[in-house]
């Protein structure tokens, strides 16, 4: 393979490079939360954030980035929220949800929306998350030109995640919008038992789930991401994640009504 496969192409290496500057400034801790609703209480838990629960975010410091559910049954689309809101520390994040949960509104919503039975079928999930250094500015705003969201998850093999971060930050990213795809964010988790070390979460945008799909069949084609994928297994001895179904998930997302990010 020549050496000018793995070279980037100018005007994707400049979009990487600015990248990197606007997230040195974001020191924001974001979080996702993973909702899990009773059977047929979807609709109720999404009118209370829709009505409630995100204008009571932003009046207790929290910010909100983007809501989701799942497109496909078997990943929950008939029960499952999954968002990620940002806050300015961790610390500040505890203060907000107590402040929130004491809110006389929101005690008064929460009420409301539950007397035609109880909403969440277990505890939420919650995974607070740093932004990585290659990823483009995380925002906010109706854009409407992504028909559905992927969120992926990588788990490395340990030792591995700083390989992994190399190859998105020199290859994989300029890749991806060379196929078409947009990129909402990426993130790895701060705590131990949610992933820091081995984890990078990240949302792509496609115009449809059949447009991801091909995206990432002429993606894997491609003789640089060959190249790059190669080279870096080479350099650290086999594959950077570890082997599937869990090593690299996927799960199609339509944005909801009242997200943010769409």
């Amino acid at each position: 393979m020549k050496r000018s496969a793995f070279l980037l192409l100018p005007a994707f290496a400049s979009i990487l490079g600015l990248a990197a500057a606007t997230q040195a400034a974001d020191e924001r801790v974001y979080e996702m939360r993973v909702y899990v609703t009773n059977e047929g209480r979807l609709d109720a838990l999404l009118a209370r954030f829709r009505d409630h629960t995100c204008k009571l975010f932003e009046k207790h410091g929290i910010e909100n980035i983007g809501y989701w559910v799942p497109l496909a049954k078997e990943d929950g689309a008939d029960n499952t929220l999954i968002y990620i809101l940002a806050h300015k520390s961790r610390d500040a994040a505890q203060a907000s949800f107590a402040a929130f949960g004491k809110d006389p509104e929101w005690q008064a919503a929460r009420k409301a929306s539950e007397e035609g039975g109880k909403i969440l079928a277990k505890a939420p999930e919650s995974i607070f998350m740093s932004v990585t250094d290659y990823s483009p500015p995380v925002k906010t705003g109706i854009s409407g030109k992504n028909g559905v969201f992927e969120l992926r998850t990588y788990t490395t093999v340990p030792g591995k995640l700083d390989a992994l971060h190399a190859r998105f930050r020199d290859h994989t990213l300029a890749l991806f919008t060379k196929h078409g795809m947009s990129h909402t964010g990426y993130w790895t988790p701060v705590d131990e038992d949610k992933g820091a070390g081995v984890k990078l979460i990240y949302i792509l945008g496609h115009a449809s789930q059949e447009a991801g799909l091909a995206s990432f069949t002429a993606f894997r084609a491609d003789p640089v991401w060959i190249a790059a994928k190669s080279a870096s297994e080479s350099a650290n001895g086999g594959s950077l994640t570890i082997p599937q179904p869990d090593g690299v998930r996927s799960v199609y997302l339509r944005a909801v009504d009242f997200s943010p990010i769409q």
